[in-house]
């Protein structure tokens, strides 16, 4: 059984007893209850608002855990532990992108298998910073923020050449502003 055909079934099952229950009030709405009967419906109704607080909390922390716990992003007040660390800059409407340690004027080129730490700012509106991979896909985005730097980590497998593209509209230009990179083997890999 799929995932989403569990999830269908436990939502449907919380629906029908949902239903259940509002039947079960409606039928018994008319009815004159005694002191002592009421006593033990509010003990009850107490006990089952305990119980689905509970159980919410418990729903709430599970869930967290297990969509967050290997969070993508990594830190960002320290640095990473990266072979290789391109610094980007957005700016209406072009990207500049250098490898640290690379000369300057030479067309970025990175190594597959090893880390690679993208250090993305934007020297004047906010722009999307997404690499697409050379099947067309993306494999990784970030925001491009004035006065901020936001870093990425991420470890090309497959050589060939990467385009980098803006998802967010930052002006007339914003269609034509695309730079691409070349990812190639590591030497001896």
């Amino acid at each position: 059984m799929a995932f989403q055909d569990i999830i269908w079934a436990i939502a449907m099952a919380g629906m029908g007893l949902v239903a259940l229950v509002f039947v079960h009030v409606v039928a018994n709405a008319g009815k004159a209850a005694d002191a002592a009967t009421l006593t033990r419906t509010q003990k009850l109704i107490a006990g089952l608002r305990k119980g689905l607080f509970a159980l919410l909390l418990l729903i709430f922390v599970g869930a967290s855990y297990a969509t967050l716990h290997r969070f993508p992003i990594p830190r960002q007040d320290t640095t990473l532990q990266a072979s290789q660390v391109v610094d980007v800059l957005g700016r209406q409407w072009s990207w500049q992108m250098s490898r640290q340690g690379q000369a300057a004027g030479s067309s970025l080129r990175l190594d597959a298998g090893s880390p690679v730490e993208f250090r993305v700012t934007s020297a004047d509106v906010n722009h999307g910073f997404a690499i697409y991979a050379p099947d067309g896909r993306i494999v990784i985005q970030t925001q491009a923020m004035p006065d901020y730097t936001n870093k990425i980590l991420y470890t090309f497998t497959q050589p060939g050449t990467y385009k980098v593209m803006c998802l967010e509209y930052c002006g007339l230009g914003h269609a034509p502003m695309v730079t691409s990179f070349e990812v190639a083997q590591a030497p001896g890999g």
